[in-house]
């Protein structure tokens, strides 16, 4: 028998507002990965192709999310969305399947791409198990279980089958099984996976991120930079008067410098030396944001996305208090984040060891890496 061709159309048009984070939540981040990403590259191999039915207002963002990625400009309502998707599908099936699921396994698009060799249209679900209950404030009835199903996507149909389903009109159908059905096409119902949930509430982003195999790394950065002449320093991108400058062959920037070290030691990548050697006089003088920056895109090819970093200067003086936050915007600038993921803070030594007698300043920092 001839193998059917299929589509997976995607559908991420929706604004996603319920799940908070202030963006559309199939581009928030999921494990190091936007969940639309996660969604399309579930049907990697499975299929011959994908679509993703996108708001008009997203065309930027989804791009860069997909690249390569057929896109469609969608709908005021979900059923004008796929309908929009349809259009640019020309294989034998599609999978119809919401974005907001990034979960999905080649187990279940398996069975329902199984399902559709002797049916029109297939579905996973999964049965009711708990007990169900018709009220308000107060219980006022219950009700059987027996035969309910809780639907998930992907919901594959023969393409031209679910096409003229959406032309006879259904605009407050739920899904597209509701279409279908509508139109008296019967769909066969596939096991589901309790791990093929839906992101809707905010708690959900954890929930989901438990079904990939996360790999998250920890670098830890330490350097010292002594004092020589000069009016200022230069601390995490940030310049600081101060009556001596700190020694060193780039702009000695120990900020900069720990927290670029606690990158490349995360990814076991060395440290500063190794990728810009000191003896190297290319890089006399240079601003050490091109050292991290270098770090920061290092840490993203290999995978990784960039949790958090907590630096600690070191020293008697300069005050880093009234430059703190200045620090911490430079920082999240150059490394690309929120600065709510950046802290810049400082110590003193108790007038104790080099940091208490001025000869210096250092630093330590913690950085946090996670690959989804």
């Amino acid at each position: 028998m001839t193998r059917l061709s299929a589509t997976a159309l995607i559908v991420a048009a929706g604004r996603g507002t319920r799940a908070g984070g202030g963006v559309p939540k199939q581009y928030r981040d999921l494990g190091g990965q936007p969940v639309l990403a996660r969604s399309v590259a579930a049907f990697e191999g499975l299929v011959e192709g994908v679509v993703v039915v996108i708001h008009p207002d997203d065309k930027n963002v989804a791009q860069a999310v997909v690249p390569g990625v057929k896109l469609v400009e969608g709908g005021a309502t979900r059923v004008a969305s796929v309908q929009a998707g349809l259009d640019a599908v020309s294989t034998d099936l599609v999978l119809i399947h919401d974005a907001a699921r990034p979960c999905v396994s080649a187990a279940v698009i398996g069975r329902v791409l199984a399902a559709l060799e002797h049916a029109d249209g297939a579905a996973p679900a999964l049965p009711v198990v708990d007990a169900l209950w018709r009220g308000g404030a107060e219980v006022e009835g219950v009700v059987a279980r027996d035969g309910l199903w809780r639907a998930q996507t992907p919901q594959g149909f023969r393409t031209e089958v679910i096409r003229a389903a959406h032309a006879r009109g259904a605009a407050d159908a739920a899904d597209d099984v509701a279409v279908a059905r509508a139109a008296g096409v019967a769909v066969t119902i596939v096991e589901g996976d309790e791990a093929n949930l839906k992101i809707t509430r905010p708690e959900d982003f954890a929930r989901a991120a438990g079904g990939f195999g996360m790999d998250v790394r920890v670098g830890n950065g330490f350097d010292v930079h002594r004092f020589g002449d000069g009016d200022h320093v230069i601390l995490c991108g940030v310049t600081v008067p101060h009556g001596r400058g700190l020694q060193g062959h780039s702009d000695a920037d120990v900020g900069l410098h720990t927290i670029t070290d606690a990158i490349y030691g995360a990814l076991a990548e060395g440290d500063i030396g190794t990728h810009f050697p000191p003896s190297d006089p290319q890089w006399k003088g240079t601003n050490s944001a091109v050292f991290l920056a270098h770090a920061v895109e290092m840490a993203r090819d290999q995978g990784f996305a960039i949790g958090n970093v907590d630096a600690t200067l070191i020293c008697e003086r300069p005050k880093i208090g009234p430059h703190a936050q200045t620090m911490r915007a430079r920082v999240a600038e150059i490394m690309g984040l929120e600065v709510g993921r950046v802290s810049v803070k400082a110590t003193t030594s108790e007038r104790l060891g080099f940091t208490g007698r001025e000869e210096g300043i250092a630093c330590q920092a913690t950085v946090t890496l996670v690959r989804g």
